[in-house]
């Protein structure tokens, strides 16, 4: 199969699923399709796949990561005052590091809203639908939803990663509190103890509860730099950290904390 010939079988397998999309007509256009085939894979619920889907879409997903460009973690400088911390602004999804941080919301199983820009539906998306399969074994198993500040790591699949870190940050309605504060620092520590034993070499932390969950940028890189820091010279740990920003204002923010 052509690249663009497994992406139209995918959509066909997909849209046998009972769903919203499972009549929409397929696009024309290459964008078009690739969006179909996102939204689908966003909406699909968690059940065993055959083999031959397997490898159709990790072939697939693969060459679209590939495509996209890879960037690795040993091409990066570190600040000057620590050789285990970097500052990198870009897509996530798109580095070459250990482990990525994904934060979750508190069913684990990625974002169900089709082609939502979300941090949690890109990972998921790019990955592709083991992540989700591999998720719900483990949400079944532990029979009830992820509490925020906890974290739980699963592979990678087609990422260029090795493992996705899934952390539950906290939701700011309203005035920030102490609490805010305590659990967000807890998802920082808890996604660098599950790193250190796993044997993790390098981790990309997101800007987590930020965006939609609505923790102000500026303080929530505080409580970052000051977590990550602390854990640091608390275990003497070599574990290489990468902060990780997308936006313009949170590079700001981080250099000017990392200085």
């Amino acid at each position: 199969m052509t690249h663009e010939e497994q992406r139209i079988w995918l959509i066909n397998e997909l849209q046998k699923e009972d769903n919203q999309l499972s009549n929409y007509p397929i696009p024309n256009d290459e964008q078009g399709q690739k969006d179909l085939l996102r939204a689908l894979m966003n909406v699909w619920m968690p059940k065993d796949l055959s083999a031959e889907f397997l490898e159709i879409q990790d072939e697939y997903l693969q060459e679209e990561n590939n495509r996209a460009g890879i960037t690795d973690i040993e091409s990066l400088q570190p600040i000057e005052s620590d050789s285990r911390i970097f500052l990198w602004q870009g897509d996530m999804t798109t580095l070459k590091v250990d482990a990525i941080t994904n934060p979750a919301n508190s069913a684990l199983l990625g974002c169900f809203s089709p082609l939502h820009n979300c941090a949690d539906n890109i990972i998921h998306s790019k990955a592709g639908l083991s992540l989700r399969f591999k998720c719900n074994c483990i949400m079944r198993a532990q029979g009830h939803e992820e509490p925020t500040g906890k974290a739980k790591i699963t592979p990678a699949y087609n990422l260029p990663c090795k493992y996705v870190i899934h952390t539950v940050g906290p939701i700011v309605q309203g005035s920030l509190t102490k609490r805010h504060e305590e659990l967000l620092a807890s998802c920082y520590r808890s996604c660098l103890d599950i790193a250190e034993e796993n044997n993790v070499e390098s981790i990309a932390l997101c800007c987590i509860s930020t965006g939609v969950f609505m923790f102000p940028n500026q303080r929530a890189a505080e409580i970052a730099v000051d977590t990550v820091k602390a854990w640091l010279a608390e275990t003497g740990s070599q574990l290489k950290v990468v902060f990780n920003v997308y936006k313009d204002l949170d590079l700001e923010i981080y250099s000017e904390l990392l200085q």
